[in-house]
């Protein structure tokens, strides 16, 4: 097997305010039909999909790694009438992390790798 891409389905319980976060947040649209569009941002991306189950967005956690998560949480700090919460930035051994609570609940593992990891 020869794996090329792989992309993970992020739930929606309103699909037209998180594409509205996901598009503040710096992500752009690729593709989109009613039912599912695809996000992304340099070489990276994610689908959303206009559906939801609580069980699974209350359990789902995807990590993105970025260049610098104080940039990520001055922007998360000028999104909060999407419904979201955040924590603060924290120190961990592998680098810098917070975690995000998207709109549907979905749990954003934020990470800034240090420079010797």
């Amino acid at each position: 097997m020869q794996v090329e891409d792989i992309k993970v389905f992020i739930p929606s319980q309103d699909f037209a305010l998180s594409k509205a976060f996901y598009l503040a947040m710096g992500f752009s649209i690729i593709f989109e039909t009613a039912q599912v569009c695809e996000f992304e941002n340099g070489d990276c991306s994610f689908l959303l999909q206009n559906f939801y189950h609580e069980g699974l967005a209350n359990n789902l956690m995807v990590q993105l790694v970025v260049s610098s998560v104080g940039d990520v949480h001055k922007t998360l700090q000028s999104l909060t009438e999407f419904g979201i919460k955040f924590s603060e930035p924290e120190i961990v051994p592998w680098g810098n992390v917070l975690h995000l609570w998207g709109p549907a609940g979905e749990l954003w593992h934020i990470t800034q790798f240090s420079e010797s990891s």
